[in-house]
């Protein structure tokens, strides 16, 4: 399966629901959505730093 994270959050950003997702995405679990968001989550996170 080659679904992209990326396609997952601009679906979810277009405004579509989880459950429209796996509509459009039948090859996917529930599960990989939250997979998706976590990915995304740690990809984007950086230390704060405080001055």
């Amino acid at each position: 399966m080659r679904i992209r994270v990326t396609d997952v959050l601009d679906l979810l950003a277009s405004g579509l629901t989880r459950e429209q997702v796996l509509e459009e995405l039948p090859d996917l679990e529930p599960e990989d959505i939250t997979a998706a968001l976590l990915f995304a989550s740690r990809r984007l996170d950086h230390p704060v730093l405080a001055a």
